[in-house]
């Protein structure tokens, strides 16, 4: 059965049924093709012969064929960002603190004798002092039918004298602040910003923690919620006490080994845990894929999109010029993914097989459920002109015709293989050695079809001649893609209520070789396997997106992942979008995971990992004042480090400022004012030697609670191919290793930490400051340090002050079963890194590519050029190869271009912090890595993004000017090219 489908959009449009079925008789020469349903009259001055497709047997599928839900692409949902021209006060003096002599010890209490005044009342009823009458029916409104600016409306409370406050409780009517500042004064002049709140949503607003002592507080209304006045019922102050302070922590040092004396690598399993390519005795090729259910296809994006004079283009507006309506739905993920919508296939391949000169494809499927026979896809419709968005001429031979024409789900589920050996490798099922039943499809003869030529227009149509159908031969590349064909009775069976019937991935296999990425060439993006100097993820890297889904290219499996290691992959990425309070995915449609439910402490970054790593991608940038940091993370200490470089953490944050906060019991919001805040920007200027004057800027931070002595600010990076650099060898880091600089001043430095789990000496790989051993390490350390969710690594949230307490007999904490922390790091393991975009696409004539693949080879490539040339290279190491110690046979000896050598390297003073890790002084940052890197704001999808370690740097030519120390004299190279040249750069940058 084939899905003979034609230029169907695929976003924001009712399903409708653009696709036709066939019985699988026998091999069709040319089995699918034909109209368009938004085709017109070919232009009888255009030279271009008739269209005529053959005839196309289709049974009514029934009910039980509906065309797959469309699933829209959620949007990031990230905090609102303060207004720009918002108001900023510096943050309050050691004056008007608490002392810490003060004693806490005890409960707080109420602070009464409070006079209350306003910047103006909307009526002699609703007047200021009714917000501390302690009556919750009486409201202070403040004026707004009147005022020229009613959003700068405040409140202020007089407590006579200096006071200790701890905390403030609000009572807001439906007309709240949705963004409003907290000040304090001790003279009612001088005023100081303590607490700044952006997004707030009304009701009751808890704020703990203040630790002031002052006369006065204001709250400074900045932007009301309705077009009414602010509208208060109460507010009520207490002083600092036990329930309403944070309690000072007996910390103890972070330990870091004092060199690499006694490293030990990595435990490297012998065997992989699931083979994904593997050849028999005889030479025959076995290849087993991962497949998920997917919406639409991958050539289809959110607008029509047509041959010229075949059809309705929405990728130009009537002048031409780009227009885009919204992306498809490919790339992103069905509801419920990671439960039953996965599948494995296996193609058995005797190309290379000595003696075969008919050589064919057996392909078996292993579902998880009974299935209709049928569902495959061979090779691309390329001679039809009004195919476009999908459509195949090829559905292989299905061995048994009756499991696809008759009803229900006649194909079983099959036992999954073990790694090296068939399911059948001395039988099969009539005649065909190695199929597994009468579902498997046997794929042996490359279609004929119609000979093309160019019309008028320059697209390619039929010239009246035919190309003979053949046998496969070696090298020949193929499509493939398959289908989910379920029923409902079958998924109702194994308990799942969700659909049964799903498109999914588009791959390219190349006989006697296997699986390689593709992109799309002429005539309308025919696949063709991406050259070996675009992977920059090896086998694995993404394909081409043709479906304009940018925004989901760094959450895709890698290319080639196994048929088991993809569950894995979709149950990993299920736990990366879970809150880890309420349980809930964060895109919408998704089964509540009950066992992420409640494993969060009071305080904590944010929810789950998604929500720092954008997309996966990075934090939001620091942009405007006020924006607090939540979604970065502030590594904290007190003064000093043992002779070790062990460092003490910060008495009150520990480790790292966990900025927001819940009620444990209640789940409700708040405030503990533990929050890094942007406080304002310094700058300086850079002139290029063509004259262009390039502005560098530097985020200012504040504090809203103590200053810590020592404190760091990390951007959260991309997640993308990791596991492909945890498969590189220790010694191939250790290589680049130098004792001494060349003659640019590189220098290049190896940090090491301790395996939490062993204690033993590790070779440190990931995070700024190459803290963390490897992806399990990283992946614990983050969920407690951001979002204080223990594990069996860290077992409870003592561990956040350091070692001491730091094990299961100190007590432990409920926080991620041992199986979620498994799939996290495996999710991590098999996250694939997108193709370099160098290579110009195939698109129909007259539609417009996506900004994205809409690229110029030869200025990448001068930009490849000047790249080693001024040595930026030096670091960011352009290809490595990785080892065979991976669990993981996608990552296992694969060439990738990470352009990074994983190495700390001095910065300068500039890009600087106070906050040693090991060897890892305040200067010295671990090479990221710049794959991905063009993709930045394709990925963000409207979020701000920045560069380097604290994402100050707006463009990648601020990233490159704030370079200093071991790549000053790289830096300087790059100061005085040319402009064509500095362009160049940018561009191949922008490629990777």
């Amino acid at each position: 059965m084939n899905r003979c489908s034609v230029n169907k959009s695929a976003a924001k449009k009712p399903a409708s049924p653009a696709w036709l079925l066939m019985p699988l008789l026998a091999l069709a020469l040319t089995a699918c093709g034909g109209g368009s349903d938004n085709t017109t009259p070919e232009d009888p001055q255009a030279g271009t012969p008739p269209v005529v497709s053959p005839p196309v047997t289709t049974p009514d599928p029934g009910a039980d064929l509906p065309e797959p839900a469309l699933e829209t692409a959620p949007g990031a949902e990230t905090s609102p960002l303060p207004k720009a021209d918002g108001p900023s006060l510096p943050a309050p003096p050691a004056g008007l603190r608490l002392s810490v002599a003060y004693d806490k010890s005890g409960p707080s209490q109420p602070v009464a004798g409070i006079t209350v005044s306003s910047s103006g009342d909307e009526n002699a009823n609703n007047t200021a002092d009714k917000a501390t009458d302690g009556d919750l029916t009486s409201r202070w409104e403040s004026a707004w039918s009147n005022t020229a600016d009613a959003d700068n409306a405040w409140i202020q409370f007089d407590f006579g004298s200096k006071t200790a406050i701890g905390y403030i409780k609000l009572y807001w009517e439906n007309a709240y602040a949705e963004e409003y500042a907290i000040y304090i004064s001790d003279d009612a002049e001088n005023w100081y910003q303590l607490r700044y709140i952006v997004g707030a949503k009304g009701g009751t607003e808890e704020f703990f923690n203040l630790d002031i002592d002052v006369r006065y507080v204001r709250l400074q209304g900045i932007s009301r919620h309705t077009q009414y006045g602010y509208s208060l019922f109460e507010v009520e102050f207490k002083t600092p006490g036990s329930d309403t302070s944070m309690p000072v922590l007996n910390t103890s040092y972070v330990p870091y080994p004092l060199s690499g004396s006694g490293r030990q690598p990595l435990p490297a399993p012998a065997e992989p845990v699931e083979s994904v390519r593997f050849t028999l005795a005889d030479g025959t090729l076995v290849t087993r894929f991962g497949m998920v259910g997917r919406s639409r296809h991958a050539r289809e994006r959110g607008e029509e999109w047509n041959e010229v004079g075949f059809g309705l283009n929405e990728t130009v507006d009537a002048q031409g010029n780009p227009a885009d309506k919204g992306p498809g739905a490919h790339l992103n993920f069905i509801a419920n993914y990671f439960k039953n919508r996965t599948w494995g296939v296996e193609f058995i391949d005797n190309s290379n097989v000595a003696g075969v000169s008919a050589p064919k494809i057996i392909v078996n499927q292993y579902y998880q459920q009974a299935q209709k026979g049928g569902g495959h896809s061979f090779v691309r419709r390329f001679d039809e002109p009004n195919v476009t968005g999908f459509g195949w001429m090829s559905p292989g031979d299905l061995l048994d015709d009756s499991t696809y024409l008759s009803d229900g789900a006649p194909c079983p589920v099959m036992q999954k293989p073990a790694n090296g050996v068939l399911l059948n490798p001395d039988s099969g099922y009539n005649g065909v050695i190695g199929a597994n039943d009468g579902c498997s499809v046997v794929f042996d003869t490359y279609p004929g079809h119609r000979a093309l030529s160019a019309n008028a227009d320059g697209v390619l149509v039929p010239n009246g001649n035919n190309v003979a159908a053949r046998a496969l031969k070696k090298g020949d590349i193929i499509e493939f893609t398959g289908s989910f064909f379920s029923t409902r009775e079958a998924m109702d069976a194994i308990g799942d209520n969700g659909a049964f019937r799903y498109y999914t991935n588009e791959l390219t296999y190349v006989m006697g070789q296997g699986l390689r990425p593709w992109y799309g060439v002429q005539p309308r993006l025919m696949n063709e396997p991406l050259p070996d100097s675009t992977l920059q993820g090896g086998l694995g890297s993404v394909s081409y997106d043709y479906a304009d889904n940018a925004s989901f290219i760094f959450q895709q499996p890698h290319n080639n992942i196994g048929m088991q290691n993809i569950q894995r992959f979709m149950e990993g990425r299920r736990w990366l979008h879970t809150n880890l309070w309420t349980g809930e995915h964060n895109e919408d449609g998704n089964d509540r995971n009950d066992d992420g439910r409640y494993l969060q402490g009071q305080h904590f970054n944010q929810s789950s990992c998604f929500n720092c790593h954008v997309s996966n991608g990075r934090s939001v940038a620091p942009t405007v004042r006020n924006q607090r940091l939540d979604t970065m993370a502030i590594r904290t200490g007190a003064t000093g480090t043992d002779t070790n470089g062990n460092y003490l953490p910060h008495p009150i944050y520990g480790q790292a400022l966990q900025m927001n906060a819940r009620s444990t019991s209640t789940g409700a919001v708040q405030n503990w004012g533990n929050a890094a805040v942007i406080a304002g920007f310094s700058s300086k200027n850079v002139q290029l030697a063509d004259g262009t004057v390039v502005e560098l800027r530097k985020p200012e931070i504040a504090f809203e609670g103590p200053v810590p002595d020592v404190y760091s600010v990390r951007s959260a990076q991309p997640l993308i191919g990791m596991g492909l650099l945890e498969a590189i060898a220790d010694e191939t880091i250790l290589a680049r290793v130098r004792t001494s600089p060349d003659a640019d001043g590189v220098l290049g430095t190896a940090n090491y930490a301790y395996d939490p789990e062993t204690g033993d000496v590790r070779l440190g790989r990931y995070g700024w400051k190459a803290g963390k051993v490897s992806l399990r390490h990283q992946v614990a350390n983050a969920a407690l340090l951001d979002m204080s969710v223990t594990s069996s690594i860290y077992p409870n949230r003592d561990c956040l002050a350091g070692a001491a307490h730091c094990d299961a007999a100190s007590g432990t904490e409920p926080g991620l079963p041992d199986e979620a922390l498994q799939l996290m790091t495996e999710y991590l393991h098999l996250l694939a890194v997108p193709a370099q975009r160098s290579l110009v696409s195939g698109f129909p004539q007259g539609v417009s590519p996506m900004a994205y693949l809409d690229v110029e080879p030869a200025k990448i490539a001068q930009g490849e050029q000047v790249f080693k040339t001024i040595r930026c290279n030096a670091c960011h190491v352009s290809e490595v190869q990785t080892s065979a110690r991976s669990a993981f046979d996608e990552v296992r000896n694969q060439t990738i271009r990470p352009y990074t050598d994983m190495l700390l390297h001095d910065m300068g003073e500039e890009l600087a912090d106070n906050f040693a890790e090991g060897l890892a002084g305040g200067s010295m940052w671990r090479t990221p890595a710049l794959w991905g890197i063009g993709y930045t704001k394709y990925v963000a999808a409207g979020t701000p993004v920045g560069y380097l370690h604290d994402s100050r740097a707006r463009t990648l030519t601020e990233a490159i000017l704030w370079h200093g120390g071991e790549a000053e004299v790289i830096k300087n190279r790059f100061v005085n090219l040319p402009t064509a040249e500095r362009e160049a750069l940018l561009a191949f940058l922008q490629s990777l």
